[in-house]
């Protein structure tokens, strides 16, 4: 399943996933630094979705806030 995924590093809210229509926004402690709120994105997600962190993906928008998010059942 893909999902557009809008991500908000560094808030305090975080970590947690919120359903906006069809996309969803993610608050994560961690700062946009060295790939660390992508970390924290792909742990939130797995977390929301209740599966293991290695079966979501960021297939898009690596260095952006708005991201492409693979997620394999």
């Amino acid at each position: 399943m893909k999902y557009t995924v809008r991500v908000k590093p560094g808030s305090r809210k975080g970590p947690l996933v919120e359903t906006t229509g069809d996309a969803l926004t993610v608050f994560v402690r961690e700062r946009a630094v060295d790939g660390a709120a992508n970390d924290g994105v792909v742990r939130a997600l797995a977390a929301h979705f209740g599966t293991a962190p290695s079966r979501v993906r960021i297939v898009g928008g690596h260095s952006a806030r708005v991201k492409r998010i693979e997620v394999d059942s």
